[in-house]
């Protein structure tokens, strides 16, 4: 799975994007909807920054920053780092854990077209997981 190009792992349905002038309280209302932990930001079809889970929490609850007004172009991380959509996924992971982040933007000719994150990492084996769990509880149920 770690040699796999990032564009094979990454789920394209869960880009989200949004302005730098989005509020943070509409950006996370976004991100609920679609279940996701990131929202890209995007200025003229062009990566500006990354907001997340995490930056609500230390950049604007923690602070006391008013959701309804902070705008993302005030929490989000800017210039965030990128991969593109044929490096190995494990190439993202490593970059993940050495810079302590959990999200990438995947940049294509200077465009996001995805997000790869490391919860992508886990859902192939939890796929399995669950997979054995419901094959033993339907194991217990024929004794």
């Amino acid at each position: 799975m770690f040699n796999l190009p990032i564009k094979s792992v990454m789920d394209k349905k869960k880009i989200l994007t949004a302005s730098p002038d989005t509020t943070v309280s509409q950006a996370s209302e976004l991100m609920a909807a679609r279940n996701v932990g990131a929202i890209m930001v995007v200025e003229h079809l062009h990566l500006v920054g990354i907001f997340t889970e995490r930056d609500a929490v230390f950049r604007v609850i923690a602070r006391g920053l008013e959701p309804r007004t902070t705008r993302l172009a005030e929490v989000m991380t800017a210039e965030p780092l990128t991969v593109g959509p044929d490096k190995p996924f494990g190439f993202a992971l490593l970059m993940m854990h050495e810079n302590g982040f959990r999200h990438v933007p995947v940049i294509e000719n200077g465009k996001p077209v995805g997000i790869v994150s490391s919860r992508n990492a886990l859902d192939p084996d939890l796929e399995e997981f669950v997979s054995e769990a419901q094959r033993r509880k339907y194991i217990q149920e024929l004794r």
